[in-house]
């Protein structure tokens, strides 16, 4: 091998080390963690070409500096496991504890939200 094909060589060698790693960090590190408890609101599966299960927590509670206004949050989220999703369909309604990971960007195999719920912990 010539020295300039070496150089090429190793200057994609340390691009593609690069693109792989920004791929990492970008979709599949998992940013946090955590648990969001409130009414489970609804649960679709749908996508044209990738279907994904989509779904919707309502968080209520107080505005602060608004004289105690009544504000709902919602929870918008992703479930990767079809198991979990099911189980989802039949708790529409029920005060839920969810446990999500957030990732830094979707990936449409993996749903339109950063955050993937993994687990249910508990429901009232």
């Amino acid at each position: 091998m010539t020295t300039k094909t070496k150089w090429i060589t190793g200057t994609f060698a340390v691009l593609l080390a690069g693109l792989a790693i920004f791929f990492y960090i970008r979709f599949c590190f998992v940013f946090g963690e955590g648990v969001k408890s409130g009414q489970l609101n609804y649960i679709v599966y749908k996508g044209y070409v990738f279907k994904t299960y989509e779904g919707k927590l309502i968080q209520t509670g107080l505005k602060g500096g608004q004289g105690g206004i009544v504000q709902s949050n919602e929870f918008i989220f992703s479930v990767t496991d079809p198991k979990v999703a099911k189980e989802l369909e039949l708790l529409s309604g029920k005060e839920l504890d969810l446990r999500y990971k957030e990732y830094l960007s979707p990936l449409p195999w993996r749903g339109m939200s950063v955050y993937v719920v993994d687990s249910i912990i508990s429901i009232r």
